[in-house]
């Protein structure tokens, strides 16, 4: 009855540790993907707040192009502590509304075929990660 108590206790162990070993991989172009996004050709965004957010200060003579990005809400609300993670903290960042992305941008960058191989993260190079 021992014996079968420490297998029982050691299964219990083991399952979780290879659970935390399973990875999510989320690209732009899918509905749960925070991070950069192209504009390119697609309609005008919807915009979570109308002037870009900036975080730190530009230089005298330089003028950065706005990135859009789409965030979670706990992202955007505290952006001076999460921009890093994005690697947008010296630019001027618009917010597309989740809306516009998943009717809108979704849609049409399936449409294009991008959707298969492209796998980026918050930043734009790997996985989706920190959903709020």
């Amino acid at each position: 009855m021992k014996r079968f108590l420490i297998v029982a206790a050691l299964a219990t162990i083991a399952v979780p540790a290879l659970a935390s070993d399973v990875g999510v991989s989320v690209s732009v172009g899918q509905p749960g993907f925070y991070g950069r996004i192209d504009i390119g050709n697609y309609p005008q965004p919807r915009l979570i707040y109308p002037a870009p957010v900036m975080v730190q200060p530009m230089p005298m003579g330089m003028a950065p192009q706005p990135i859009y990005l789409r965030a979670p809400l706990g992202h955007r609300k505290n952006w001076r502590k999460h921009c890093r993670k994005y690697g947008a903290c010296g630019q001027p960042v618009y917010f597309v509304q989740d809306s516009w992305y998943n009717n809108v941008y979704v849609p049409g960058y399936r449409e294009h075929g991008h959707f298969q191989h492209e796998e980026r993260d918050g930043r734009g190079h790997g996985r989706g990660h920190d959903r709020d």
